[in-house]
């Protein structure tokens, strides 16, 4: 991953994160992987400090136990930072994720003289479930009266009571301990939705600045793309995402018209059987997981991205990569979405859970391909001011800053 652009004065960063098994792509261990490739190609000189959870699954029960264990403290993980903070000496530590094997307990062994950040990918510091549902509804119980409880009561992590009480004594603690109010200098959220969910549930808002996700970009220069008559969804095919009001949109959009384009149907996940059965005799084609490089092929030659999510989302890093790709973004008015896509300028909106919304707004520029050539050049100027590598980095940049700026009064301040 090679940038050309102007250098800032070189700081020494060091990333934390706790990748996700390598079973299925997540986008948090996209994120980390990229800013460390973006900050070392700026000059910057980056150390890392990660674990992963596949030592969990390739331990079996044994693992299980050991992550449940050390999700809230884990010794020797913080023993192990201490250590490479002496050692690297960075100007900066900005931590990713530290659930289930890094836990929390780093921030008691960084020296509150080196700023810490710490990005927000999720809502696991406040929700046991990291996403704010329950029954295929949005919850936001433990978040609006800051207790666990709730999570506890309805099993809320893999629907199970034992599972959840790690998670909830985890929340708990720091929260008993202010771990978040007092070891972070500064938060990074990706929208001021989330900003305002996250002040609400304790976080100080004051703290929380907001850098959204980035993507390479990988559109070749003067190049026209060609584009098929289909329609692209690409994610984990879980019940949050909204997939079945999709399929029956592509239902009812057969119902009332003979030239309905072909959904293809990019991920994985628990509810595809289901969603296949349901698809049975529709123009909906189940793609299965793909290579990276495969999925922004099909990305490219859509001509709609659509995202029908019923859950809380952070940043899609699929919506910043259609974006590049000059491919337009339908989403449900829901939670952040609406802040990223701008209704007729770089996507459509519909309304949440209505198949019949969905397929109607899709179906008004369907049969339009100016409008469509028009949504296209929007996304694709959406890219360049606010998605691409370069914008991204200045805005990294000037949260590294303002967290050391208000470190070093901080201390200053204390001296006086």
């Amino acid at each position: 991953m090679k940038y050309s652009f102007e250098k800032n004065p070189q700081l020494k960063v060091l990333l934390v994160h706790n990748f996700y098994g390598s079973s299925a792509p997540s986008g948090e261990n996209k994120v980390f992987c990229m800013e460390k490739a973006l900050l070392e190609s700026f000059g910057h000189t980056v150390e890392v400090f990660t674990r992963s959870s596949d030592e969990i699954r390739n331990n079996g029960y044994l693992g299980v136990l050991h992550g449940a264990l050390t999700n809230s403290w884990n010794f020797l993980s913080a023993i192990k930072i201490r250590r490479l903070i002496k050692i690297f000496q960075p100007d900066i530590v900005h931590v990713h994720n530290t659930f289930p094997l890094i836990s929390p307990s780093i921030f008691y062994k960084i020296d509150k003289a080196i700023p810490i950040v710490l990005t927000v990918h999720n809502y696991r510091i406040f929700c046991a479930a990291g996403v704010p549902m329950r029954n295929g509804r949005v919850c936001t119980e433990c978040l609006d009266r800051r207790t666990v409880m709730p999570a506890i009561n309805y099993g809320c992590y893999r629907n199970s009571r034992i599972a959840t009480i790690p998670l909830a004594i985890n929340i708990a603690l720091h929260h008993y301990l202010k771990t978040w109010v007092k070891r972070i200098d500064l938060f990074i959220a990706f929208s001021d939705f989330q900003r305002q969910l996250l002040g609400k549930a304790g976080l100080p808002i004051e703290k929380i600045l907001l850098k959204p996700n980035f993507c390479l970009d990988t559109l070749p220069k003067n190049a026209e793309q060609e584009r098929l008559p289909i329609i692209a969804y690409v994610g984990r095919l879980g019940a949050e995402k909204g997939l079945i009001s999709l399929i029956e949109a592509w239902r009812q959009w057969c119902k009332v018209s003979n030239t309905v384009p072909t959904l293809r149907i990019i991920g994985d996940g628990p509810l595809r059987a289901q969603l296949e059965t349901l698809a049975m005799g529709l123009p909906v084609q189940f793609m299965g997981q793909m290579l990276e490089n495969n999925t922004k092929k099909e990305i490219a030659k859509a001509q709609l991205l659509v995202l029908p999510s019923e859950c809380y989302e952070g940043f899609p890093m699929v919506i910043a990569e259609a974006f590049s790709l000059g491919t337009p973004v339908a989403v449900s008015n829901f939670g952040p979405l609406t802040a990223i896509v701008e209704d007729g300028v770089n996507g459509i909106i519909f309304e949440p859970k209505n198949p019949q919304s969905l397929f109607s707004s899709i179906q008004k520029i369907w049969g339009n391909p100016l409008k469509l050539k028009e949504l296209q050049d929007g996304a694709r100027l959406s890219f360049e001011e606010k998605y691409s590598p370069e914008k991204n980095y200045q805005t990294l940049i000037s949260i590294y800053n303002s967290a050391i700026n208000n470190n070093l009064q901080k201390f200053t301040n204390a001296e006086l």
